[in-house]
């Protein structure tokens, strides 16, 4: 809440008039609404009256003699405000106001008619919100960054900065207006793909001087290619070794098998023979395994297999 500064003016009649500074609020938010009687009248058995000019009924809240009088009290305000009777016996008029809303701001007068005493205040609500950033690909050079907040009252401006707070030129701020009185901002900055570092969205409101922002890291798009290349090329050398690696392997092994039966053939033919029908019996299966076998340990044939 703002340092409350009152300002004392004589007006029309002898009426005397004090003015506050204006208190900011966010919506949601709980504001005390400043307002102090200086004489040594007891205010607890007087007429308080805050109320808004602009509104009908003006009544914001009325204190009559020692209690609350409400029954023409404005309905935007039922059950939201409060007069502190400790408060009003040490001559603080001030009015809480609960869980402001946008329909909240304006100009508030705390009068008080037996002294003929008022001072009036101005409640500035706002709203804000944190911006989001999304990026969009262009072509291969551009790429495109988009910052959009939403929730904002007043209209708020966009700034873009880069990494050294320095402001940069981006595309004219896009604002909309939600049947809720909320405003909606984005804009848009066109960045180069090879260029690194950090960029600010920054989403301002000058009136209730409120400033929030998102900070985005930016590397080259080219590198996460790069990587991805590599990964490749270094996967497909690998797989194209194992399958040459066991291709030789089967190989070696039916070598070996023909050598064995080209040495029997040789030393005892008819041996030899018996040797093939045996052999040929079991091939099929044989045949099936071999690509297993590879990765296992091979047991050696004795005379007694053969």
């Amino acid at each position: 809440m703002d340092e409350v500064l009152e300002t004392p003016n004589q007006g029309a009649g002898g009426q005397h008039t004090r003015t506050a500074l204006p208190i900011v609020a966010l919506v949601g938010e709980d504001v005390l609404l400043p307002c102090r009687l200086e004489s040594a009248s007891d205010p607890v058995s007087m007429i308080v009256e805050w109320g808004r000019p602009d509104l009908k009924p003006r009544f914001v809240h009325v204190w009559h003699e020692g209690k609350d009088l409400l029954s023409n009290q404005n309905p935007s305000y039922r059950n939201r405000t409060l007069l502190s009777v400790d408060k009003l016996k040490l001559g603080d008029l001030s009015l809480t106001l609960f869980k402001v809303i946008l329909s909240d701001s304006g100009t508030y007068r705390c009068f008080t008619p037996q002294l003929n005493r008022e001072s009036t205040v101005k409640l500035i609500v706002g709203a804000v919100s944190l911006p989001s950033i999304s990026g969009i690909s262009i072509n291969n050079n551009n790429e495109v960054l988009q910052c959009e907040s939403k929730g904002w009252y007043p209209e708020p401006e966009v700034f873009w900065l880069d990494g050294e707070g320095n402001l940069l030129t981006a595309r004219p701020t896009e604002s909309l207006k939600g049947p809720d009185g909320l405003f909606t901002v984005s804009s848009k900055l066109t960045v180069e793909k090879t260029k690194r570092g950090s960029f600010t969205c920054r989403v301002h409101q000058q009136s209730i001087n409120q400033t929030t922002e998102t900070i985005i890291q930016i590397t080259a798009s080219d590198k996460g290619i790069n990587s991805s290349h590599l990964y490749y090329t270094l996967l497909w050398p690998s797989v194209t070794i194992i399958l040459v690696l066991e291709l030789l392997l089967i190989g070696l092994l039916y070598w070996k098998k023909h050598l064995v039966m080209l040495t029997l053939k040789m030393n005892d033919p008819n041996k030899h023979l018996q040797t093939m029908v045996k052999e040929d019996a079991g091939y099929a299966a044989d045949d099936s395994s071999l690509c297993f076998e590879s990765n296992q340990s091979t047991k050696p044939q004795t005379d007694k297999d053969v």
